[in-house]
């Protein structure tokens, strides 16, 4: 029996998205710019998805589109869309809309098999049930932890990613990319027992491995944001 050509599959994937916050495409050409050199084996050719919802059909979505793809990164849909003149410039282009719909609201506990929900407890708090990996983390898999914290108690290992929207716990050695507070979360943290990350990141600031100080480079060490930026101190 032949197989057949194509199957359609649903997945999940995790993309970076840039909320485009000015209306004239060489500012925001340069502020890309600047950003993708401060990391560009992170963002160099990225995937993205436009955030536009701080603008209107003032824009030249046409220069705006180039301004962007200039940068290196590519764009794969636009979100936030709000005004319908700038819908049409944005189809025009053969661009998808995307929505960031919210979940719908849990009226009744989630089933435990969905380990990453919040379950109703009786006094109405809210308890996130954490994701714990106990095998290695291989080089190209990226692990999510959504809504929670993740736990890996074993090795990660370059090329490999975990996003987490709340903390990120390494025992293993981290030699992959972490990323923390991926939904905007500027109290998550990430705690490694041995760091030398190909990155790191808290809420979207982060720092390439040649940022992370020496003195906690291959040691146990805790990440944290103070006043808006990356900190870093020991772990004891």
């Amino acid at each position: 029996m032949s197989q057949t050509p194509i199957e359609l599959k649903g997945s999940n994937f995790t993309l970076s998205v840039v909320h485009i916050n000015h209306s004239q495409p060489d500012v925001v050409l340069a502020a890309l710019q600047e950003k993708i050199a401060q990391a560009p084996a992170f963002l160099s050719n990225a995937p993205v998805v436009v955030n536009v919802s701080s603008l209107n059909n003032t824009v030249d979505w046409k220069s705006m589109y180039h301004a962007v793809s200039s940068s290196g990164l590519k764009i794969v849909g636009v979100s936030g869309c709000k005004d319908e003149q700038l819908k049409v410039q944005i189809l025009s282009l053969g661009t998808p809309l995307l929505n960031e719909g919210k979940a719908p609201v849990q009226k009744s506990t989630p089933t435990p098999q969905i380990v990453d929900e919040p379950i109703s407890t009786k006094d109405s708090e809210k308890v996130l049930r954490t994701r714990i990996i106990d095998t290695p983390v291989r080089s190209g898999q990226q692990i999510y932890a959504r809504n929670t914290d993740l736990i890996v108690t074993s090795s990660v290992s370059a090329g490999a990613e975990l996003v987490a929207d709340g903390n990120i716990h390494i025992y293993g050695n981290m030699r992959g990319r972490a990323l923390a507070g991926a939904s905007g979360d500027q109290n998550a943290q990430i705690f490694c027992s041995h760091l030398a990350a190909e990155l790191v990141s808290i809420a979207g600031e982060y720092w390439i491995m040649d940022q992370i100080p020496g003195d906690y480079f291959s040691k146990p060490a805790r990440l944290a944001l103070r006043e808006g930026s990356l900190a870093i101190e020991p772990l004891n």
